[in-house]
């Protein structure tokens, strides 16, 4: 369990405040996971635990992610939503680009409200894979335009920065987890973290970025090399930011979750944007 129930919170959440961006596991007879090589060995992480944490933390809404270990059987993320109920929960899937229209409409009756584009953090850089990944993004963008979904974008750095210029094409709302991928260690004038906070403000303003996963992106005690960037981004676009917990902090299980949303208070100490982030934003993003 990736939290401490006696862990203190450091600020009370707003009203409606909303973990944009979590994982559930079942248990691996109901739920078997997919026939790509596993990135992660997966927890058993299920809703009940994490309903726990969100209690905790103060958070009613909450947007579940395909995590990419069930590959495209979104089943068991799909059953928790159900017991959650559409009042409270969206979701993110992750889709065939030519999954039948039939099934678009029934998960978005269930509350589901993006397609996830995931490719691991870790990628090593790959020449013209940005390019490789364009044609099932646009089909995929195009569907997601005619149900009034969104794109949700995990890559790494060098991919993500790669990809901005075909970002700022897209005619669909579409976030990024992990403030990009972009290493905290490389710093505000890196040119990928100038890309992306050139990206919040273009055209539109379609791009959100997730305060997610900060361990994945800082590797010093307490993620503080990362607080210039968070606070960069919060004063660059206060209205284009959701937090997640990233729970079940899968290969970084050793996370607090609770040290996680108190990064909120260090980055910010104004009620107002902390509201946007956890509320307004998610609230505008996911249709709630």
């Amino acid at each position: 369990m990736s939290f401490d129930l006696n862990e203190k919170v450091a600020f009370t959440a707003p009203a409606n405040a909303c973990d944009a961006h979590f994982h559930v596991f079942g248990s691996p007879d109901k739920y078997p996971f997919g026939p790509d090589q596993l990135r992660y060995v997966p927890p058993l992480a299920p809703l009940s635990e994490y309903l726990q944490l969100a209690k905790h933390l103060g958070l009613t809404r909450f947007v579940f992610v395909q995590p990419s270990a069930y590959g495209r059987d979104n089943s068991c993320m799909l059953d928790a939503m159900k017991e959650v109920g559409t009042g409270a929960c969206r979701g993110i899937v992750d889709i065939d680009e030519d999954a039948p229209d039939s099934l678009l409409a029934e998960m978005d009756k269930l509350g589901v409200r993006g397609v996830r584009i995931n490719y691991s953090p870790i990628h090593p850089m790959e020449p013209g894979l940005s390019k490789k990944m364009q044609p099932r993004i646009e089909k995929i963008a195009a569907r997601c335009k005619e149900i009034g979904w969104h794109l949700d974008f995990l890559l790494p750095g060098w991919l993500t920065t790669e990809m901005i210029p075909f970002m700022k094409t897209l005619k669909i709302p579409f976030s990024m987890a992990h403030m990009g991928m972009n290493l905290a260690k490389d710093g505000v004038d890196a040119p990928g973290f100038k890309a992306l906070l050139d990206l919040v403000n273009h055209g539109d303003r379609l791009a959100y970025v997730k305060f997610t996963g900060t361990y994945r992106m800082s590797k010093v005690p307490n993620f503080t090399d990362a607080d210039p960037m968070a606070k960069a981004l919060i004063k660059a676009a206060p209205d284009r930011l959701i937090w997640g917990s990233d729970y079940p902090h899968l290969s970084f299980g050793e996370n607090s979750s609770v040290e996680l949303f108190n990064l909120l208070a260090r980055w910010t100490d104004d009620e107002k944007v902390r509201k946007q982030i956890l509320t307004d934003n998610p609230q505008r993003l996911f249709g709630f």
